[in-house]
C-alpha cells in the first residue's frame, strides 16, 4: 500500500460511514453487523477452499484474507471491528492491525472463530437496542445461529448499499487504477509468451509471474484462449500443449489491489491478414464507444449502438451479405456478438446494482439482449467496462443456418476465420461529467 492510497483511505471511510448511516436511517435500523465470512471445508476432508471475504466487509476494510471477523456499524459512533487473530501454528495468523487503516476503527481482537458473538453481546449490553432490532450482512453460518432470518441481509438495506457502491470514492478508483497497471504489465508478458510459442498454461504462468498474483488472488479465473478457444466466452481449460498452428490469442485477465478489480481483455493475431484487420476494426469500435461514455449516457443505448458498429465491421469484411441495419434488426448481429457491452467494476468483477435504478427498482434489459449486465444511465464516479466482441461460435452459426436465412452469411468467409475463434477488447473506465478516464489505455501507454 503506497502513501497515496493511505491518504485517500481516511476520506473513504468517512464517506462510506455517511452512506451506510443514511441507508440505516432510511430502513429504520439502529445498527448493522457485517461478517467477513467463514472458510468452506471440502466434503469429507480438511481442505479449505480459497477464501474471499464478503464484499460489504471489504468495502470498509482492506482485509482480503481475514475470515471470521465482524464489523459493527452504529450511526454516530466509531465502527467497531472484532478482529479474528487466532493463536495458530498450523496456518499463519493475521498480522497485527496496521495503523494506516486500524486508526479509523475501535478494534477488539478475538481468538476463536465464534468469539465475536460474545464480544458483540458485551458491546450491546448498555445499548438502547438489541440483536433483534439490528440487521446482519453476510453468509456465515454463525450469523444464522444468532440473528432471526428477517434480520439477515434485508433486501431494502442491501439494495441501498449496492446503489451506494456504484459511485466509487477516490480511494476505490486509486485501487482500481493500480490494479489496471498491474494487469497491463502482465498482459504484455502474456503476449510475449504467446509470440514465443507458449501453450495456454505457459502463458497463464507468465501472466501470474508478471503481476505477482496467485490464482486465488485474481479477481476471476483468467481466460487464456488460443485459436478457436477464443470463441468460448468463458474458456477455462488452459491446454498444456501448444497448438500445432497458431492463429490468434485472446486474454481476458485482471488483477486486484485491496480486493478492487481490474478486468481487461486483449486479442492478438499471430500474423498480418484478415483476422488482424478485424482486430484493428474492433479496436476502433471499442475506442469509439468509449469516447461516448460520460454522465447522463444511457448504457442500454450504448450497447445497442455497439451492435450496429459490430455489424458494420462484419459487413465491411464481407462476413455478412446484408447491411448492418438488417443484421441488427433480424438478430443476426447477436450470432456474432451474444454478450453485453460491459458491466460495473469494483469489489466484484461484475459489480452490483447494474440492473436497478437509484430507488432500487429494476431497469429491464432491451428485448432480445438477455446477457446485458448494465442498464443504468451513467453517473459520475461509476467505474465500468467497455468490451465489444465478435466471435465465430459454431453452435450459434449452425442454429442460424438451420433455422433462419442462411444466405445472409458468407459461409466461406466464416470457415476461413473460424480457426481464429473471436475478438474481444475491454477497457476499464471511470465516468466523469465531461467524458471518462480510461484506466486501461493509460496503463498500457505508460508501459
Amino acid at each position: 500500500m503506497d502513501t497515496t492510497h493511505q491518504s485517500l483511505y481516511a476520506a473513504h471511510v468517512t464517506e462510506i460511514q455517511s452512506r451506510w448511516e443514511a441507508a440505516l436511517e432510511e430502513e429504520n435500523l439502529p445498527a448493522v453487523l457485517v461478517h467477513s465470512g467463514s472458510p468452506i471445508i471440502s466434503f469429507l476432508d480438511d481442505y479449505e477452499y480459497a477464501f474471499r471475504p464478503n464484499p460489504h466487509f471489504l468495502h470498509w476494510l482492506p482485509l482480503t484474507r481475514h475470515s471470521d471477523s465482524a464489523l459493527l456499524i452504529v450511526p454516530g459512533e466509531r465502527p467497531q471491528l472484532f478482529y479474528y487473530q487466532p493463536d495458530d501454528y498450523w496456518y499463519l495468523p493475521p498480522a497485527d492491525p496496521d495503523p494506516w487503516w486500524s486508526e479509523h476503527f475501535a478494534i477488539e481482537v478475538v481468538r476463536t472463530a465464534d468469539e465475536w458473538r460474545d464480544a458483540l453481546e458485551r458491546r450491546l449490553a448498555g445499548s438502547s437496542f438489541g440483536l433483534g432490532d439490528m440487521a446482519a450482512i453476510g453468509d456465515a453460518p454463525s450469523l444464522a445461529a444468532l440473528f432471526p432470518a428477517t434480520a439477515l441481509n434485508p433486501q431494502g438495506l442491501v439494495d441501498r448499499l449496492h446503489i451506494a457502491r456504484t459511485r466509487k470514492t477516490p480511494y476505490e478508483v486509486a485501487c482500481m487504477d493500480r490494479a489496471a497497471r498491474l494487469a497491463a504489465r502482465a498482459h504484455m508478458a502474456a503476449e510475449q509468451a504467446f509470440r514465443a510459442g507458449g501453450s495456454e498454461f505457459a502463458i497463464h504462468l507468465a501472466y501470474l509471474a508478471a503481476c505477482e498474483h496467485t490464482d486465488s488472488e485474481l479477481p476471476y479465473n483468467n481466460i487464456v484462449a488460443l485459436n478457436d478457444h477464443g470463441a468460448v466466452l468463458h474458456y477455462q481449460a488452459r491446454e498444456r500443449a501448444a497448438p500445432a498452428e497458431r492463429h490468434s490469442f485472446l486474454l481476458d485477465a485482471g488483477c486486484t489491489v485491496n480486493a478492487y478489480a481490474s478486468d481487461i481483455t486483449r486479442t492478438y493475431a499471430h500474423e498480418a491478414g484478415e483476422f488482424a484487420d478485424l482486430v484493428t476494426a474492433m479496436d476502433e469500435v471499442q475506442q469509439g464507444l468509449t469516447r461516448r461514455v460520460r454522465a447522463g449516457v444511457d448504457y442500454k443505448q450504448l450497447h445497442l449502438d455497439a451492435h450496429h458498429a459490430i455489424a458494420g465491421v462484419l459487413e465491411a469484411a464481407g462476413v455478412i451479405r446484408v447491411t448492418a441495419d438488417t443484421a441488427v434488426e433480424s438478430g443476426l448481429s447477436a450470432v456474432f456478438y451474444p454478450h453485453g457491452l460491459g458491466h460495473f467494476l469494483g469489489l466484484q468483477t461484475h459489480d452490483v446494482a447494474g440492473l436497478m435504478n437509484n430507488h432500487g427498482r429494476p431497469i429491464p434489459r432491451p428485448e432480445g439482449h438477455p446477457a446485458l449486465r448494465l442498464t443504468r444511465v451513467l453517473e459520475a464516479d461509476n467505474v465500468l467496462t467497455i468490451e465489444p466482441g465478435l466471435y465465430f461460435i459454431d453452435s450459434l452459426l449452425q442454429r442460424w443456418r438451420e433455422e433462419r436465412d442462411a444466405s445472409m452469411i458468407d459461409w466461406d468467409r466464416v470457415a476461413a476465420l473460424s480457426p481464429c475463434g473471436g475478438i474481444r477488447i475491454e477497457d476499464n473506465v471511470v465516468v466523469t461529467e465531461e467524458g471518462c478516464e480510461n484506466l486501461t489505455r493509460r496503463a498500457f501507454a505508460e508501459l
